[in-house]
């Protein structure tokens, strides 16, 4: 039976960086900033677990591997936990900041939302069942868009030096996960489980 430890896992890990992020911030709007930005950073690593499971167990079969696969719709739904308190926090922090932001610029976060809520609500055997070869284009595009827009809101960051090395991390370990998922792609190993 799946373990459903990762969803737990994600809200926790969201809501504390939210506590930092409103403990830490100077002002009102600082605070809500920080939270923004630290529960998208608690979320990258847990939507990296989602997104690399079925792959990190094709490219290297291993307890931890099967483990991490075998739960790996829980991963998917500790991230979209993680990501609601980010949505939280993010909307709290655009409606303080004096500066309004432009509707082009809500865009790709808005898009990656619903993605998140679509794949978060057909995150059952019974979606799977009733959309049938729908469902894997759903969360297969879902899971890529998520990855793109992850991937592009930290490499903008590389050009800033301030932002230059949490953005050359970050969209490194994005790069590479997109390596990983490709090399699976050859290997071909599917889990009996899935």
């Amino acid at each position: 039976m799946a373990r459903k430890w990762p969803t737990a896992f994600g809200l926790v890990a969201a809501l504390l960086a939210l506590a930092a992020g409103l403990q830490l911030g100077g002002s009102t709007l600082e605070q809500w900033q920080l939270a923004a930005r630290w529960t998208a950073r608690v979320g990258f690593p847990i939507f990296l677990a989602t997104y690399l499971a079925s792959s990190l167990y094709s490219v290297y079969p291993a307890p931890w591997s099967r483990a991490l696969a075998r739960d790996r719709r829980w991963w998917g739904l500790g991230f979209a936990a993680s990501h609601t308190v980010h949505l939280v926090a993010l909307i709290m922090a655009t409606n303080l900041n004096p500066e309004p932001r432009t509707v082009a610029s809500l865009i790709p976060g808005s898009i990656a939302y619903i993605f998140i809520l679509l794949m978060a609500l057909t995150s059952s055997k019974t979606a799977m069942r009733t959309l049938g070869r729908n469902w894997k284009r759903l969360h297969s595009t879902g899971i890529h868009v998520i990855w793109l827009i992850y991937t592009l809101a930290y490499a903008k960051r590389i050009p800033v030096p301030d932002t230059r090395a949490i953005g050359i991390t970050m969209t490194t370990l994005a790069i590479t996960a997109l390596i990983i998922r490709l090399a699976a792609r050859r290997n071909r190993v599917v889990p009996a489980f899935a």
